[in-house]
């Protein structure tokens, strides 16, 4: 039974404010849901034996809004019992163990969310224009290209 519970409903943001795992979690609830399936990408203070002191984000906002949405699309059509979808991702700077990447979805059953959360977040790295410098304490900054980016395969 589906009381009150609405329509599906898609979340996107990309903010340079800092991300709240709640926030974007309780965008998801459902009455008709049993599952919230969350994925939190953090920067972690190391890559390679080098010291990582934070990350930055660029993008070009209007693509990678519409490539998130292509996602969204995607998961509906793969797991349709799917209800209701967030995707934050933060830009500019990103401290160690903060959040530059929250991604939320509910399902009545377990395994579809959290089917859907893995496929959004590969899928995320391989085709969102999203791109990501990692600075080091002593010696200065690389920008990072995702492995699974589509371009980079070709």
């Amino acid at each position: 039974m589906d009381e009150g519970d609405g329509e599906p409903q898609d979340f996107i943001r990309i903010c340079t404010e800092k991300l709240s795992t709640e926030e974007v979690s309780q965008l998801v609830v459902s009455p008709s849901c049993g599952a919230v399936s969350i994925f939190v990408g953090t920067t972690r203070n190391n890559f390679e034996g080098k010291k990582v002191v934070h990350l930055e984000y660029d993008a070009y906002v209007p693509m990678a809004e519409a490539e998130i949405k292509k996602i969204l699309a995607d998961i509906r059509k793969r797991w349709p019992s799917v209800k209701h979808m967030a995707v934050y991702h933060r830009l500019g700077l990103v401290p160690t163990t903060e959040a530059s990447v929250v991604i939320a979805i509910s399902s009545p059953h377990r395994d579809d969310s959290l089917d859907a959360v893995k496929f959004c977040i590969n899928t995320l790295k391989a085709t969102v224009p999203i791109w990501k410098k990692e600075v080091y304490e002593e010696e200065g900054s690389t920008w990072k290209e995702n492995k699974e980016c589509f371009w980079k395969k070709q």
